[in-house]
């Protein structure tokens, strides 16, 4: 698979509103890990390690891994390497060795990076191969449905401090028919006190745009995914469009969550 973003792991933690996402997440994980009597997790694309650092945190043992090096470089530095939370440079179409987890989860969009339904099947058969009987796996993207095709909806925008300067970064996303692409901006605004002056002109703003391709996922296509992996095996499936567990609605809910019981 193609590297997913060209942002820096700072830069990339910078765009999320960390503490209340996680807090908006809490009940939900907290239900599932009592349910299943989680004891291992695995945090596949485990991105800047914040999931896994707060799984281990109420004391689960925990794998983060993410097909970046310098993603997990950054949670090693960020949140250590205590006993019982390990970081592992893997993709998530590569199945974990055994044993097998208690609960596995993809979360943050990252399986809508997959470049076609073939690469997703062989994600999702990897992911539900490290559940144990009775465990549980949780894959999570962003309802690209919702979007209306065409525009850009401009999601985020962030002003941040540095010894470099002032940089202030956009994120935004479009829908073109089954695919989507994330569009990142950063721009390195001028030192504070340079001002404009008619010899020199106007100070120039230095910008750098990325974008990533997401793959459309539907509902039924993930679901079909997941039935694949189980085979013949019985398997109990719920979607979700939130994290407090609402109904599912293509045109209007902000995720697209599924949870499988592995029977």
């Amino acid at each position: 698979m193609k590297r997913p973003f060209e942002l820096d792991p700072p830069t990339y933690d910078a765009l999320i509103d960390w503490p209340r996402r996680l807090a908006a997440e809490e009940p939900f994980w907290r239900e599932l890990f009592a349910g299943v009597g989680a004891r291992r997790v695995l945090d596949a694309a485990c991105g800047t390690g914040r999931h896994a650092a707060r799984f281990h945190a109420w004391g689960l043992a925990v794998e983060g891994a993410d097909l970046e090096p310098a993603m997990i470089a950054h949670a090693r530095s960020a949140h250590g390497a205590p006993p019982g939370l390990r970081w592992t440079v893997r993709s998530f179409t590569e199945p974990p060795p055994p044993p097998p987890f208690d609960v596995v989860l993809c979360t943050g969009n990252s399986l809508a990076l997959v470049p076609d339904t073939g690469t997703l099947r062989t994600a999702v058969a990897a992911l539900y191969g490290a559940v144990r009987p009775g465990g549980a796996l949780v894959l999570h993207l962003l309802n690209l449905w919702r979007l209306d095709e065409g525009p850009v909806t401009w999601q985020k925008c962030v002003r941040l401090a540095s010894s470099g300067g002032t940089r202030v970064l956009l994120k935004g996303i479009h829908r073109a028919g089954g695919r989507a692409y994330m569009s990142f901006v950063e721009m390195r605004l001028p030192a504070e006190g340079t001002a404009d002056t008619p010899d020199a002109g106007p100070q120039p703003i230095a910008a750098a745009t990325h974008n990533t391709p997401l793959l459309g996922i539907t509902r039924d296509e993930l679901e079909a995914a997941v039935r694949a992996a189980a085979g013949p095996a019985p398997l109990e499936l719920a979607v979700f469009g939130d994290w407090a567990r609402s109904v599912y609605e293509a045109r209007t809910s902000p995720d697209l969550i599924l949870l499988a019981r592995h029977q």
